[in-house]
């Protein structure tokens, strides 16, 4: 049979579907990156914002018109939240919620009557990834959330806290090590909670990940910034453990962030940002920003601009605030006008633009080692332009030719001058 996934939202769901694919190939299953080819469709859907919630059901019929005879199973937060919806969706065959995502494969294939073994089956993961066209794997290392920040439905989603085995996460690794991946993201909903329900931490599973697999590079997903520990920052000292983290900052205000009920304020967060910068230079550091939280003032919003210019970002993601119904702040006062918001998201997105601009010239000269993406773009006189990240996550565009393929390659590449959307490389022979 063949299988088709797809995610809409976070790196952890996309963990999720590397899991699924290695299961559904260990059922003697096949996937493919042709959803009208496919015989099951397996969507895992988010609902983080109302908008995602709304993507999430166009999939839905999306993928019942181009396919109608394919069997369909949606899970993820929009499922899990909307169940009832998500089941009246025509074409929708199953839907499995949060709490039973580790049973997707066994519930889907006998639920709907598909748990039959084909004539060849093939070696567990051994296509998956590649399938999907990804030099990177994303292993989900733990799920849920302790935290209850007043904006976040995605936690009352996911449920309480529980975290993999230390053993389990090494496994996975060695084995997709072994299948030619390069490099792996550690993520969870509560990444730095890791291990709490285990007896052990994020820095404990990072040193055994560093001690019992060759894996070359290792990035960490989302992070929050209350929960880096002393020997946390010392990691850094290896270079498999790539120079680059994602700290969600929310809002640039003392006062925002107490009613987002965020347990680090900005001089917290300060310290943090500079502690990374002395240990290695050129530390990247990105996060994301709500623009419009309730009751968020002229002054407010000007001192949260100001911060986040001081600060400095190599990138940021900006929400547009989304009332979510099941939120403490979905009933706060003083909810600010969609006119007002887009106003400020606008005004963010142009500083954002500045501050990846000046992170891309602090990193010119530099060479770096550079993970090559199997995309890449025509260029004329049968030269292409191929795409990869260095250690602290740059995203570096390389003229080739077409005869040569670098997918998958790590190699040294001299950074040259800023692009719009990437850094100019040229590869060290």
């Amino acid at each position: 049979m063949l299988v088709h996934l797809q995610t809409l939202g976070c790196r952890l769901n996309e963990a999720e579907l590397e899991t699924w694919a290695q299961d559904f190939e260990r059922a003697g299953h096949r996937i493919t990156a042709r959803p009208e080819a496919a015989q099951l469709i397996v969507l895992n859907s988010c609902a983080v914002t109302r908008d995602a919630a709304r993507k999430s059901r166009q999939s839905i019929r999306r993928i019942h018109r181009d396919n109608p005879q394919a069997k369909l199973v949606v899970s993820g937060c929009y499922a899990t939240l909307n169940q009832q919806e998500a089941e009246a969706e025509m074409g929708v065959d199953l839907v499995i919620g949060n709490r039973d995502k580790d049973k997707l494969v066994e519930k889907a294939l006998n639920e709907l009557n598909l748990d039959s073994m084909p004539a060849q089956a093939t070696e567990p993961g051994e296509f998956s990834l590649f399938t999907r066209g990804r030099q990177r794997a994303f292993v989900k290392v733990q799920d849920g959330c302790r935290y209850r920040c007043t904006f976040c439905i995605v936690t009352v989603a996911r449920g309480e806290e529980k975290s993999r085995p230390i053993a389990a996460v090494i496994e996975e690794i060695n084995a997709l090590y072994s299948q030619g991946i390069a490099e792996v993201v550690l993520t969870g909903v509560h990444l730095g909670g890791y291990g709490g329900d285990l007896g052990s931490n994020l820095a404990e599973l990072i040193r055994a990940i560093l001690a019992q697999t060759d894996i070359p590079r290792i990035r960490l997903g989302s992070l929050e910034p209350w929960e880096l520990s002393d020997g946390f920052f010392e990691l850094f000292d290896n270079p498999r453990l790539m120079p680059h983290l994602h700290l969600p900052l929310q809002s640039g205000s003392d006062s925002v962030l107490r009613r987002m009920a965020r347990r680090c304020k900005t001089q917290e967060f300060t310290e943090i940002v500079h502690r990374l910068r002395r240990q290695i230079a050129h530390f990247n550091v990105t996060t994301d920003i709500i623009v419009g939280f309730p009751g968020e003032t002229e002054q407010e919003w000007q001192d949260s601009v100001d911060y986040i210019a001081a600060t400095g970002f190599g990138h940021l993601h900006i929400f547009t605030y989304s009332r979510r119904e099941g939120t403490k702040a979905a009933a706060l006062p003083g909810q600010v006008s969609n006119a007002v918001k887009k106003q400020r998201s606008a005004d963010l997105h142009r500083l954002a633009e500045e501050m990846k601009l000046k992170f891309y010239r602090n990193n010119l000269g530099r060479e770096l080692p550079v993970l090559w993406e199997g995309y890449s773009e025509p260029c004329g006189d049968n030269r292409q332009r191929v795409f990869g990240y260095t250690p602290n996550y740059l995203k570096v565009g390389c003229i080739v030719s077409c005869e040569r393929s670098v997918e998958n390659q790590v190699i040294s590449t001299h950074l040259t001058d800023p692009g719009q959307n990437w850094v100019v490389g040229e590869l060290i022979e």
